[in-house]
């Protein structure tokens, strides 16, 4: 049922250009992940810390104008194309949805090989999609939908080894982009809808054999079980479906975790740690270092799946090391990275409209909670943001040139839920507490709004996290806006994640829109950038599908007739450079 098949596309289109790039393929190393070369694209944001950031600089504020396209790649697959191209050398790899790995000569587009994973026939994909592949040694390396890790020979995309991680059966899958350190390929699980409890694991990465594997939620006994009652622990939720961001100086990794199950706080009385929370774990053994929750008793389906951002800030005259995270509960939350891995407070700091807390205790961080505004079992209520958050799983950026942190948002949305009584949990079966109709006509406009005008939804942000202060906003009408950002030291910021299709530059430090460019379907991918042979390039995957697609649907149905466009399927790697070069 596992059966993986290679496609060796070489010999057909690639000649002898294809088999030179193989050929001089340039090893992953530690020292390379850590100080990443600017002409590469060697992590999924461009570096271990999350900045999703390149030096590179020869696409500027002032003639990104000329930008057009330099090729064009169709995938063949349907669905939310997630995943940056990954580029060492000149050769580039991406992922697909239905778990497809695909080598292209970064220069020319040309396809060099294809991996395709055969997929269990009664696997349900809650989530289709992949967001990248790791590069590590002389291998790339994918998590599979079916809670699986597979290591591919980069030269020629065959199988060195597959392993499986959790049962796809009782609800376990991974759509992470995994994470590659100190002889490690660190992976998560997703599931936490069906009632699964969370986890992280560490493989070696030559043979694929676990190092070790350590739990989002604990069993009784171990630290954090005294905020679970019962049995509630067994089926807490606390998935991991974002790669961790890492300190390669400490050797600590920060692993964001999502909400508890099943969705309603009453089901589950307690703090419920580690779900929605950030955790300190060591490289070398998964200890927990230190960790600091969000939220407790999670009753908004609010996911802090996102690693925050390591960063400098300068806060009251102290340097800290800093990491941030744009939560999906509507606040930033600015930490302290601690010598000996705990995480301190610092401040929140509200960046859309938010309804359910009451206040954050200025010490610890701890929000208290405003119950008219607390969903439970027979209790429905509306709050704001909707259940998809401030912001969802598209990750932030931060440029080091203009010091700002760049955040994809959504305002002016909000949603309706309550919970019915919940029986047993069957595995692989949905574990809620929410009809799946209820779930799916829960988003609602914040009070106020106006929809005979154009809504502002979608909302990219730029923050001065030094003061905590917003710098510019831009505003993106009657659309979801589900856009990862790139920065440039270009001075630029590239996104996508409209439902016009387009893929834009803004100029970093105003927020003017520079250029625009229609694609041939929505963009939910991650953009990178890469240099080959001194001309720069900038990569991005458009294929719409997944929960921008569910949100685009609701909205359609929100908004007057004509207001909210069709967007198309189908999967393009689309890469551009300046004309003439």
């Amino acid at each position: 049922m596992r059966t993986l098949t290679t496609c060796l596309a070489a010999l057909a289109v690639g000649g002898m250009g294809t088999f030179a790039l193989a050929d001089t393929y340039n090893p992953v190393t530690d020292a390379r992940l850590a100080n990443p070369e600017p002409h590469n694209w060697l992590t999924w944001r461009g570096n271990y810390e999350g900045h999703g950031h390149s030096p590179l600089s020869q696409i500027t504020d002032e003639n990104v104008k000329n930008l057009v396209p330099a090729w064009v790649y169709s995938t063949g697959v349907t669905e939310g194309h997630q995943a940056p191209p990954m580029v060492n050398d000149g050769m580039m790899y991406i992922s697909t949805p239905q778990n497809q790995v695909i080598a292209l000569d970064a220069k020319t587009g040309t396809e060099l090989w294809r991996y395709v994973r055969e997929l269990p026939e009664d696997l349900f994909q809650l989530h289709p999609t992949n967001r990248g592949v790791a590069l590590y040694g002389d291998k790339v390396f994918m998590a599979t939908v079916d809670a699986g890790v597979v290591a591919l020979d980069a030269k020629t995309g065959k199988v060195v080894w597959d392993v499986i991680v959790g049962d796809y059966t009782d609800g376990y899958y991974s759509t992470l982009s995994l994470m590659a350190a100190e002889g490690k390929i660190v992976t998560g699980v997703s599931g936490g809808e069906y009632g699964i409890r969370g986890y992280v694991v560490a493989l070696d990465a030559e043979t694929g054999a676990e190092a070790w594997k350590t739990y989002t939620i604990p069993a009784p006994g171990e630290p954090g079980s005294e905020t679970w009652k019962g049995d509630s622990w067994k089926v807490g939720g606390g998935s991991v479906w974002m790669q961790p961001n890492y300190d390669s100086d400490m050797g600590v990794m920060y692993v964001g975790t999502g909400n508890g199950g099943p969705w309603m706080p009453d089901t589950r009385p307690g703090d419920n740690l580690y779900t929605t929370s950030v955790m300190a774990l060591d490289i070398k053994d998964g200890g927990i270092r230190g960790h600091f929750q969000y939220h407790w008793n999670d009753a908004w389906d609010w996911d802090e799946v996102s690693a925050p951002l390591l960063m400098p800030i300068e806060r009251d005259g102290q340097k800290i090391n800093g990491l941030v995270h744009a939560g999906r509960n509507g606040y930033i939350w600015t930490m302290e990275a601690k010598d000996d891995g705990s995480i301190g407070f610092v401040k929140a700091d509200k960046f859309v409209r938010q309804d359910a807390f009451e206040s954050i205790d200025p010490e610890t961080g701890r929000p208290s909670y405003n119950e008219a505004k607390t969903p439970g079992t027979n209790k429905t209520v509306t709050f704001c943001p909707s259940l998809w958050g401030g912001k969802d799983w598209p990750p932030e950026a931060y440029n080091p040139d203009t010091g700002l942190f760049y955040i994809p948002a959504h305002e002016n949305l909000c949603s309706e839920l309550g919970g019915v009584p919940i029986g047993e949990r069957e595995p692989g079966e949905l574990y809620i507490g929410i009809p799946i109709d209820v779930i799916l006509s829960s988003l609602r406009f914040a009070e106020g709004v106006d929809e005979s005008k154009p809504v502002p939804i979608g909302q990219l942000q730029a923050w001065d996290m030094n003061k905590g202060e917003m710098v510019w906003s831009h505003s993106f009408n009657d659309t979801p806006f589900w856009g990862p950002l790139l920065s440039t030291s270009g001075n630029l910021i590239f996104t996508g994640g409209t439902n016009d299709r387009m893929f834009r530059a803004f100029n970093a430090t105003t927020g003017d829109v520079l250029w625009e460019f229609p694609t041939n379907s929505g963009i939910t991918g991650v953009p990178a950038s890469y240099e080959i042979d001194g001309v720069q390039y900038v990569a991005v995957q458009s294929g719409w599908g997944v929960d921008a697609e569910r949100m685009q649907g609701l909205l359609k149905d929100m908004l007057p007739e004509g207001r909210v466009p069709d967007v198309p399927q189908g999967g393009a790697l689309w890469v551009f450079k300046l004309a003439n070069q």
